[in-house]
């Protein structure tokens, strides 16, 4: 058994290798000048003085990069008065070189500083539309401690094929988690039809299997409308399931989307596997029956159900060995759904090497133990001297 630890310290090597990178403008003039010095006077430490301010452009403020490139050019005026050259050609020439690559240096800073506040609006707005597709779910609901984790392969990148949902309905507490097989955003498309049409059909389909069907008619009836999403090639696998008031039992329908975990409170792990395949969402019609049905488990106290989409079950190591959720879990027991998907992230991370290449959505969804306190917020208290 593998277990799962907390994630190392690993950012001490990347902050010092940074504080280096920007040390090095008053590094090079400083070699430039140690340069200079040392050798004849046919030798220049110019190229270390015309380094400097390019160097500092995307490390530095606008002041910074000037206060940089007024520097270099002060100590090549330096330096020539000491070699008594300060009026020859290859002296005028020396400080206009570096006179004009510090304005270029300039130029490029606002370059940079403008790309980066463009980033920083673009970024704003990919969290913006993240919280409004796919909003973090309450920590309790109806009595059940959830929480939801969404892991994006790719840098920057906020949201993209898979989703997950948990609502408190008239028939208990429901939930979803899917993949959209597609990608760029006809696959965030999809998932906005998919994640719309269960928020209402949750409230009204007396079954699963109803449900199922709802969201059906959603994707088949947007992929008509938009040219941008595909019937075929965008279908969509998901578990469905319902936790009916008072949590002794769930119910799950799988539709060709990797099996849940049902995690004990004595460290045990059951896989949630369907008695019998069924086609993922947009491929219903397909199917001989042209149903799938749900299956009922246990759900007892102090139990744990996790859903996943593949971006899990998918994460290679070095070997090319994929990760197993249900082996990594087994014989752990967590305070709660929070620290167990903190820790299954930490331990991807930690298979792959740092990185995965398949965006992972996560949801845990826990019932308190017979006689477990109530988890609450806590914040911390700031003591305040009496006078």
């Amino acid at each position: 058994m593998v277990g799962l630890g907390r994630q190392g310290k690993d950012g001490s090597a990347d902050g010092a290798a940074r504080r280096v990178v920007r040390m090095l403008p008053v590094l090079l003039i400083v070699l430039g000048t140690v340069f200079d010095l040392a050798t004849p006077p046919s030798f220049t430490g110019s190229p270390f003085f015309t380094a400097a301010p390019l160097i500092a452009a995307p490390l530095f403020t606008l002041r910074a990069t000037a206060l940089t490139g007024i520097a270099a050019s002060l100590v090549v005026v330096a330096l020539h008065i000491h070699n008594g050259t300060s009026w020859k050609v290859e002296a005028l020439t020396e400080l206009a070189t570096v006179l004009t690559v510090s304005g270029l240096a300039l130029l490029i800073n606002r370059v940079v500083r403008r790309s980066g506040e463009r980033l920083a609006s673009a970024r704003g707005i990919a969290e913006a539309a993240q919280r409004a597709v796919l909003p973090t779910p309450a920590e309790r609901i109806a009595g059940l401690h959830v929480c939801a984790r969404y892991e994006a392969a790719q840098a920057d990148a906020f949201i993209g094929g898979d989703l997950y949902a948990v609502q408190d309905t008239p028939y208990g507490v429901r939930l979803a988690v899917g993949d959209v097989r597609g990608k760029g955003l006809g696959a965030v498309e999809a998932v906005a039809v998919v994640l719309g049409a269960f928020r209402e059909a949750a409230e009204t389909e007396p079954t699963l299997e109803g449900l199922a069907r709802r969201l059906e008619h959603a994707l088949a009836r947007e992929g008509t409308r938009r040219g941008s999403l595909d019937a075929v090639e965008g279908f969509t696998t998901c578990v469905l399931g319902e936790i009916p008031p008072g949590a002794a039992r769930l119910r799950l329908l799988n539709r060709g989307h990797p099996e849940p975990l049902l995690l004990y409170a004595d460290g045990g792990v059951a896989a949630l596997a369907p008695a019998e395949p069924a086609l993922p969402l947009g491929l219903g019609e397909l199917a001989a029956d042209g149903a799938s049905r749900p299956q009922e488990w246990p759900f007892p106290p102090g139990s744990t159900l996790l859903l996943y989409t593949d971006g899990l079950t998918e994460a290679r190591d070095g070997s090319g060995t994929f990760y197993d959720p249900a082996a990594r879990l087994r014989g752990r027991v967590f305070p709660g759904p929070d620290e167990l998907l903190g820790a299954l992230s930490s331990d991807v991370r930690r298979h792959t090497g740092g990185g995965t290449t398949d965006d992972m959505a996560l949801l845990a969804v826990g019932r308190a133990g017979e006689g477990q306190p109530e988890r609450r917020r806590t914040v911390p208290v700031v003591r305040r001297d009496d006078p």
